[in-house]
């Protein structure tokens, strides 16, 4: 079997929601995604830079809905990778002010990462990519990641 494309990439994510406007001010009004289209009050797609949509939101099966109860398969997180430390620091800034609290917050060698939940309770991770030329190794060469508590206030200092 041949291995995979290394183009290939992950495009999008698409969440079932219990309300849109809801998820909307989340998405938008505190992450800063920007609305490129909508279907009434059932979906909204929403980008950075004008993409067609990297969040996919809907309530088509949701609707007024609760969180999957804890136990039970799904989605653990949806991953959103801003481009360096300070678009981070950008990020955990508006959380600070939306008064939203934080799962855990965690650097693993290749990135520094925000982890959160959505309205609805999905898992999300806010974080920034180290350069590839820093990430750290083994003494095999092997890649050496790991998790170790990241220093918030320092994050959110370079937000300032």
């Amino acid at each position: 079997m041949s291995t995979l494309d290394p183009r290939v990439d992950i495009g999008h994510v698409h969440l079932k929601v219990a309300d849109i406007e809801r998820s909307l001010a989340f998405y938008s009004g505190v992450l800063g995604f920007e609305e490129q289209a909508r279907y009434g009050d059932e979906a909204v797609f929403l980008s950075a830079g004008g993409y067609h949509h990297h969040i996919g939101l809907n309530t088509w099966e949701s609707h007024g809905a609760s969180a999957p109860p804890p136990g039970h398969t799904g989605l653990y997180h949806a991953a959103i990778r801003y481009p360096d430390r300070r678009a981070l620091a950008g990020a955990l800034r508006r959380l600070v002010d939306a008064g939203i609290s934080l799962d855990g917050a965690s650097d693993h060698g290749v990135s520094e990462a925000l982890y959160l939940r959505d309205p609805d309770g999905n898992g999300l991770e806010l974080y920034w990519d180290r350069p590839k030329e820093e990430w750290p190794q083994l003494d095999d060469g092997s890649l050496g990641m790991f998790t170790q508590p990241l220093d918030v206030r320092a994050l959110l200092a370079e937000a300032e």
